[in-house]
């Protein structure tokens, strides 16, 4: 294999072409794997208890943490390099090889010590099997930087695809057997496993790695930071389990952790893969401030679009949401996702921000902002969990507008960003969501009581009537940016005549 060719010069058209292609095909291939993943999900959440994901939810935690060193920063080195040697790649794959190696003896070790602090002794038993994660890592993070570096985003569509249908079999076939916890455990070790092989396979990835690590320093240097980095984000995204764990029995920190995931659908996994098509993008605009700076806003305006109305439903139509999807055992959720839903929108944007940072150089400026976040939240975690569930959704909205604030400040300048600019990008929408959010809200109330699956299928339509209709009435240039992502031409030529 030889390291994808580089064309010294890329014209800006040819550019936004594969971001076209890159986005449909990331984007359009994350709506399917998350069909197949949501339907597996919301029937095994119909199976299992609250108390097997309050459990699940204790081992993520130190799973999360050590993920976060799992060697993924560095393939983002290998990403935005100009150029990239064999030599260098199989310098990668040995020091994935290694970290996750030595990462899956350091879970093994620490399992006794988290089935004490959470005083469950079965957390060790499932830690002990989730080591297994980490020896899949290597295999998928070396493809998916060699892929990403080509923006083909094709291959990796298909391995992500193949990698779903195979977790959300396992998943229903472990449900179905009556494995309880066990299904959330075994069921992510089966997609990782599938993924990793057809990414290896597509991106013909298959080759002996170098434990020679001379002249990979500033891969290393990069990629430490960007693991640092990740460390902070995990001190934001995973603090909270880890002081609720202790304060929680495993039925309510059931209730918060998929309250956490309901809410957390749009965040956790459309933006992801958006964001990984948008700091390859990044990368190739060779550090230009003012273009990536303009990438940027417009990306920013395009997700926000998309994620402002779904955050606004959620809230509004919360308690047939939560019965229809989860069941009536999780009918105690439906306030905890109602005010989770409000604080939503500012993860999804502070989420925007580290891939223009990283991709001008500056992985430093996302620690930072990491660092901070990890500070606030910890802070808020510590003081809203004295009040129960309800007191720690609410911790998210004490301390995410600040940390977003700060973050923003910092970063703007860098990206040449006026705050003026990316406030103009979110208003249409913001306005739009709130319009229906209220609307919806308004017609909930005065409907008569009807089954929970009746009063959603009413309440969704008319929300995105409303949305669409004050979009079209008020922000017809978003619509007509949102055109150019549409996928069908005669849908993008009708959104485009508006």
């Amino acid at each position: 294999m030889t390291a994808p060719a580089e064309s010294p010069r890329i014209e800006s058209e040819s550019l936004g072409n594969q971001i076209r292609r890159a986005v449909l095909w990331r984007s359009g291939s994350q709506i399917l794997v998350q069909m197949v993943q949501w339907a597996a999900t919301f029937l095994v959440i119909r199976v299992l208890s609250p108390a097997d994901y309050g459990l699940f939810a204790m081992t993520q935690v130190i799973l999360g943490l050590l993920n976060m060193l799992n060697g993924l920063g560095l393939a983002s080195g290998l990403i935005r390099s100009k150029e990239v040697s064999r030599q260098q790649i199989r310098q990668l794959f040995g020091m994935l090889l290694l970290v996750n190696g030595a990462l899956a003896l350091t879970q093994f070790l620490l399992a006794p010590w988290a089935a004490a602090y959470y005083r469950q002794p079965i957390v060790a038993q499932m830690l002990h099997v989730q080591c297994l994660i980490y020896l899949t890592t290597p295999f998928i993070a070396l493809p998916f930087a060699l892929l990403s570096r080509a923006m083909d985003y094709r291959e990796q569509a298909k391995a992500n695809v193949a990698g779903s249908l195979a977790g959300a079999v396992a998943a229903l076939a472990g449900a179905l057997a009556g494995l309880g916890v066990w299904t959330l455990v075994f069921a992510p070790i089966v997609l990782f496993t599938v993924r990793g092989l057809a990414l290896m396979t597509a991106a013909r990835a298959w080759m002996w790695p170098s434990f020679d690590f001379r002249g990979a320093g500033d891969l290393a240097r990069y990629g430490s930071l960007m693991a640092l980095g990740q460390l902070c984000w995990f001190a934001e995204s995973q603090a909270d389990v880890f002081i609720a764990g202790r304060q929680f029995d495993p039925h309510w920190l059931g209730i918060y952790t998929t309250s956490l995931f309901l809410t957390q659908i749009f965040v956790s996994k459309i933006v992801p893969p958006l964001n990984d098509v948008a700091f390859a993008a990044y990368a190739r605009l060779n550090r230009d401030a003012g273009a990536v700076g303009a990438a940027f806003v417009r990306g920013v305006g395009i997700i926000m679009a998309a994620a402002l109305p779904f955050y606004a439903g959620i809230a509004a139509t919360a308690e047939p949401l939560v019965l229809t999807m989860l069941g009536p055992q999780w009918a105690e959720a439906v306030p905890v996702v109602r005010l989770l839903a409000f604080a939503m929108p500012l993860l999804t944007l502070q989420t925007l921000i580290a891939p223009a940072c990283d991709a001008m150089g500056r992985p430093g400026l996302s620690l930072r902002n990491g660092a901070t976040g990890a500070v606030l939240l910890v802070g808020a975690y510590l003081v809203g969990v004295q009040w129960g569930v309800i007191g720690l959704a609410c911790s998210w909205l004490v301390a995410y507008p600040l940390y977003v604030a700060i973050s923003l400040k910092r970063t703007l300048p860098v990206l040449g960003v006026a705050p003026s600019a990316l406030l103009g990008a979110i208003r249409a929408p913001l306005f739009g969501a709130l319009a229906m959010g209220v609307s919806v809200a308004l017609v909930a109330r005065a409907l008569p009581p009807l089954p929970a699956p009746l009063a959603l299928a009413c309440l969704v339509p008319l929300g995105g009537v409303i949305y669409a209709a004050w979009l079209i009435a008020f922000a017809r240039p978003l619509v007509r940016e949102l055109a150019q992502v549409l996928p069908l031409g005669p849908a993008r030529r009708v959104f485009q005549a508006l």
